[in-house]
């Protein structure tokens, strides 16, 4: 089996690698913190480079590339803790592209591809938890067309996007609409939040709705899996950079006259982090290998990759800043700003316990010596 990527994987790895090199750096990065967490123009450069449009159809205007090619672009934007959610696009393209009508694919998909709109998925509720399946959000057919109900927490950059993907409950069955930001009956409340990018609550009181499908359910384990096979390999950009700044220090920094990284506990525990690294890249790539397999197969696969993304990232971030002491919680050191990123990378779709719990469920009846 070739596990070696294409050249237009490479060329589309390089082309985001040297856009958060040369274009978000650290000092561009924390003034967009400063500023709320979004960057309109960063986003847009980002579409500049057709990344937004990466799952979507040529025919709309997309480069119509698949699951790899989505990863190699995370990871890079992993890298430089990119805040602009271009996961949501991917998201959204993808969804829009497999279950809408041709008239909402018409109008919709060639304004994301070309960056024109940004649209992010609210599904998170109170109650629910990670668990997406249970929803309060209510849409009622009026003689306008749809309307909705709902209030959805912790939406993606919810104060800045132009649309957002909701589900909701209609005819006791669970469906999946599109709500325009600026239609009436919408209202949001944006905050910052752990790693400096942007959220919002978002409330909907009788929104005007487009249908995406009726079959909402299966719409909506589609687009989280992709956010899960997304937020994978972002986060093995962001250890990647870690490891990378972790072995700087350690060869710069001097404690009795030798450079610490000589000694060998320290090389130990480095070590430690590079295989919980490995390990963590080698289910990201599961992860996105698995993204066009039958659902079932596909969110067993996603539960599997998370869990342990969620082991590597915490272990590699606590042992990060321990390795740099003190100036390892600064906020003025680069450091610290991964370690916040990767904690807020472990509980995005689910967290480690939660993804546990998920890959137990689903193992019951074939686990033990009698199965």
């Amino acid at each position: 089996m070739d596990f070696d990527f294409t050249d237009e994987q490479e060329q589309l790895r390089d082309a985001a690698r040297k856009w958060v090199d040369k274009g978000y750096s650290f000092e561009r990065r924390r003034g967009i913190v400063q500023e709320g967490g979004f960057s309109r123009d960063a986003y847009a450069q980002l579409a500049g480079l057709g990344l937004s449009g990466l799952y979507i159809p040529e025919a709309h205007g997309g480069l119509g590339m698949g699951p790899v090619e989505g990863m190699v672009v995370m990871e890079e934007l992993g890298r430089g803790m990119v805040l602009e959610p271009l996961a949501q696009s991917l998201m959204a393209g993808a969804v829009l592209a497999g279950y809408a009508p041709e008239a909402v694919q018409s109008a919709w998909l060639p304004k994301i591809a070309s960056g024109e709109r940004l649209v992010v998925l609210a599904y998170q509720e109170h109650a629910a938890r990670y668990h997406f399946e249970n929803c309060e959000a209510k849409a009622a057919l009026a003689q306008s067309g749809w309307v909705l109900t709902a209030t959805k927490s912790i939406v993606p950059a919810g104060d800045q996007a132009d649309a957002f993907m909701v589900p909701a409950m209609a005819n006791g069955k669970m469906a999946l609409f599109l709500v325009e930001r600026s239609a009436t009956g919408v209202s949001t409340q944006g905050y910052g939040i752990q790693d400096g990018a942007r959220a919002a609550e978002v409330t909907l009181k009788g929104a005007p709705a487009t249908l995406v499908t009726l079959d909402g359910l299966t719409a909506l384990s589609h687009a989280i899996d992709i956010g899960i096979a997304a937020t994978c390999a972002e986060a093995v950009g962001v250890m990647d950079k870690t490891m990378a700044i972790t072995a700087e220090y350690l060869n710069t920094r001097k404690q009795f006259g030798v450079l610490i990284g000589s000694f060998q506990a320290l090389r130990h525990r480095v070590a430690d982090m590079k295989m919980q690294l490995e390990l963590a890249r080698s289910m990201s790539y599961y992860a996105s290998l698995k993204l066009n397999a039958p659902a079932p197969e596909r969110s067993t696969a996603m539960a599997r990759a998370k869990y342990q993304l969620g082991v590597s990232m915490r272990f590699v971030g606590q042992q990060a800043v321990q390795l740099h002491g003190g100036i390892g919680v600064t906020d003025e050191y680069i450091v610290s700003h991964y370690f916040k990123k990767l904690t807020q990378l472990e509980m995005t779709f689910g967290d480690t316990l939660h993804h546990l719990g998920e890959v137990s469920r689903q193992m019951q009846n074939t686990a033990g010596v009698f199965a």
